[in-house]
């Protein structure tokens, strides 16, 4: 499991791909099922920080949003 501070060094495109390597390796079937296992877990943490970075962004994006909004008013 990836600590915090690693975590935040990931990008969204480098968590991507990290997770399609992951899918890779699981596809491939050449892992033991404890390797698999791992994957799997490594794979759910990468989904939920790519769903937590894509949060941020979209809020970043209301934001901005919200401020042309009021500026056109």
């Amino acid at each position: 499991m990836a600590t915090k501070k690693q975590q935040e060094e990931y990008t969204l495109e480098s968590a991507f791909s990290k997770l399609n390597d992951i899918v890779k390796q699981l596809d491939s079937g050449t892992q033991s099922l404890e390797e698999a296992f791992a994957s799997y877990a490594e794979g759910m943490e990468m989904i939920r920080l790519c769903n937590a970075k894509i949060d941020k962004v979209e809020k970043q994006c209301l934001v901005i949003r919200e401020s042309v909004e009021d500026h056109e008013l």
